[in-house]
């Protein structure tokens, strides 16, 4: 019966527990260590617990720690007993084999409280199933959340010397150094832009906005099958807006250069159907993955990333379309602050991932009033946050949207309103509308760039 009790405990290790207070009571150096790596929660059995507290509010007020000193803060503190403390005391420091291998005892100890945390996790999701009160995809969203909630616990990184830093930066330079591309990041397969943006680099929060049907979607779709191709790596895609078909069709006709208008109709010739055998094949061997759910939040994205292998790009479609944490409807809250917390979480899912992350957005009307109907900064819609999240903000405008004589038929222009890893300025593209698709321009426009 006692055993059958003994194996219902929560997971711990007395004798790691009771080697790590020992190791600080024989050797005081050991404190900060401890302080460091453990909290008071990571101790299981109480009486361990209180004499943590007790060094640890003594090392916050530089009191010194030895055994007398413990004691006499344990009294003042009422967690004293005269019958057991200073006998418990001695034990501990008795039974601590060496001070030197305190980071073992901190290893075991750290493991036992993080089987701790799961098993608490799972007895309250398992509550939660029980009370019949929430939905499938809210248990689904809470596990979610408090499984990664443990797991960034602890991958938590503390403070770091500047010369670890500097070895990581000199690593990567010697990468660069190394690489063949004239790039650092992924390639977006637009060579001015990527010479422009210093390509798609880890964590970025990159922001591609528009004015309806200038090319967002296509220009993202682009660059898409750009990483997707040659990367290596896996690319996903989220759309908030079309339908997984739409967009494979997209991509097959961005692929085999077949006008669009004959895919949607299915209007296709002999010819047409081996370039679009030929393209699906070559779809095939990449990694890339669609997602067209409506109502995702950052939170759903970030936990489907999470299980992807490998990734290399997240694209968003598009973020006046995402709906506020937890799926809740934003009616009668301040749209810019929803929108604003969506661009933060957006910008977190891209350094908690280290992959650039392609957001899409719509513009407001303010292009349209103005005489120079390209887009600035002001025009993003609820934008101040979305401005300051962003790494790298990018515009698109094709003059001919608006004027049918222009000489500069079928070309745009990503203008770069904002860049952290360089200058600003404007990069001119070859918008080719019946593949739905952007090249690089053959004449270059050096002037306007910088």
């Amino acid at each position: 019966m006692d055993d059958e009790l003994f194996a219902r405990q929560m997971p711990h290790s007395v004798e790691a527990e009771q080697a790590v207070i020992g190791s600080m009571l024989i050797d005081e150096r050991c404190v900060p260590q401890v302080i460091e790596a453990l909290t008071v929660d990571d101790f299981y059995v109480r009486q361990n617990r209180e004499i943590f507290e007790t060094i640890f509010s003594m090392f916050n007020f530089s009191i010194t720690i030895d055994p007398v000193t413990v004691l006499e803060q344990m009294r003042q503190n009422g967690v004293y007993d005269e019958q057991n403390s200073r006998s418990y005391l001695l034990q501990l420091m008795d039974t601590t084999p060496t001070a030197s291998n305190v980071g073992e005892y901190i290893s075991i100890m750290k493991d036992k409280a993080l089987l701790r945390r799961i098993a608490e996790t799972a007895g309250d999701i398992t509550a939660m199933i029980q009370n019949g009160t929430d939905t499938g995809q809210d248990v689904l969203e809470a596990a979610e959340t408090r499984i990664y909630g443990i797991r960034r616990g602890r991958a938590a990184q503390g403070l770091e010397h500047i010369s670890s830093v500097l070895l990581t930066v000199y690593e990567r330079l010697a990468e660069l150094a190394a690489s063949d591309s004239a790039v650092p990041g992924l390639s977006t397969g637009l060579a001015d832009l990527d010479r422009a943006i210093a390509g798609l680099n880890p964590s970025d929060l990159i922001l591609l906005a528009a004015r309806p049907g200038m090319g967002k979607t296509s220009m993202a779709l682009n660059i898409l099958l750009q990483v997707g191709k040659y990367s290596g790596k896996t690319v996903v895609f989220f759309s908030l807006e079309m339908s997984r078909e739409q967009l494979a069709m997209r991509l097959i006709s961005n692929e085999s250069f077949v006008d669009n208008k004959r895919l949607v109709t299915g209007r296709l010739d002999e010819d047409d159907w081996t370039k679009i055998a030929a393209a699906s094949a070559a779809l095939n061997q990449t990694q890339i993955l669609i997602d067209d759910n409506p109502s995702l939040t950052v939170a759903d994205m970030n936990a489907k990333c999470r299980r992807v292998e490998n990734l290399g790009l997240v694209v968003v479609d598009y973020l006046q379309l995402m709906q506020a944490a937890g799926g809740k409807s934003d009616r009668g809250e301040n749209r810019q602050q929803v929108v604003s917390d969506i661009s933060r979480a957006l910008k977190i899912m891209a350094k908690e991932l280290n992959v650039p992350v392609i957001c899409l957005s719509q513009l407001s009307r303010g292009p349209e009033s103005r005489a120079d109907k390209r887009p600035m900064l002001s025009d993003l819609r609820e934008s101040g946050a979305i401005e300051q999240d962003a790494d790298i903000v990018m515009f698109l405008y094709r003059e001919d949207y608006y004027d049918d004589a222009t000489e500069n038929h079928n070309v745009a222009e990503c203008i770069i309103a904002k860049n952290r890893h360089g200058e600003t300025g404007k990069v001119y593209l070859q918008w080719l509308p019946e593949y739905t698709t952007f090249q690089n321009l053959e004449r270059r426009y050096e002037e306007d760039y910088g």
